[in-house]
């Protein structure tokens, strides 16, 4: 049996772990780097520490770092855990997800329950799709990004790295999410959106560079 490690202990985590239920999927702990944290439980599901603290089961588990939705903590987590030597883990797809098997889904990542996905998607690592999320024909997503719940891609959608489209918003054929972006909850967006910008909106307009923060 696949043995899992999630980074983190938050909502999101345990959202994981609830995934990993419902895969049959064994989860030994949570990460946190908060020190209060170590020895607590969580959801009936003890937090370990740090990779630090679980330098002893490096050979036998799978470390999930999409514990967090925050996609900068989420490449953070996977460069910290590469490094030390830990592997990482496969995708986690819900049963309930309609994926094409055209598609791509890279290392780390997780499709949640309802999630519906075409044809020709390529998705890469450490990518949270969450519940009900709709993705249509060739779109790519690449590493870190968080597709919050009933997001809706139209086909030939590109999102960069470490972009964030919040819930409920929808993308229009063949725009390009830029790397590091964040798109707001609720949003329609019809054209290209910069890297390191927020937009928000019906329809979607530019509301602030990240990169300026």
């Amino acid at each position: 049996m696949r043995k899992f490690v999630i980074w983190g202990s938050g909502g999101h985590a345990r959202e994981v772990n609830w995934l990993c239920e419902e895969m049959e999927v064994r989860v030994l702990g949570f990460l946190d780097e908060r020190p209060d944290m170590k020895g607590q439980l969580v959801n009936g599901v003890p937090v370990l520490g740090t990779l630090d603290d679980i330098e002893a089961m490096r050979h036998e588990v799978e470390i999930v770092c999409a514990g967090v939705g925050d996609p900068a903590l989420k490449k953070r987590f996977a460069y910290d855990t590469i490094r030390s030597g830990f592997r990482i883990a496969d995708p986690l797809i819900h049963p309930r997800v309609r994926l094409s098997r055209r598609n791509i889904v890279g290392q780390g990542s997780m499709i949640c329950e309802g999630a519906i996905l075409t044809d020709n998607i390529r998705i890469g690592c450490h990518v949270i799709i969450n519940r009900g999320a709709n993705i249509s024909h060739d779109t790519v997503i690449d590493d870190y990004v968080t597709i919050a719940p009933g997001v809706n891609l139209a086909g030939n959608v590109t999102v960069g790295e470490g972009a964030y489209i919040g819930i409920g918003s929808s993308v229009r054929e063949k725009c390009r999410i830029g790397c590091w972006s964040m798109i707001g909850g609720g949003a329609f967006v019809k054209g290209d959106v910069p890297d390191f910008t927020m937009a928000a909106g019906v329809p979607a307009v530019i509301k602030k560079r990240l990169d300026k923060e």
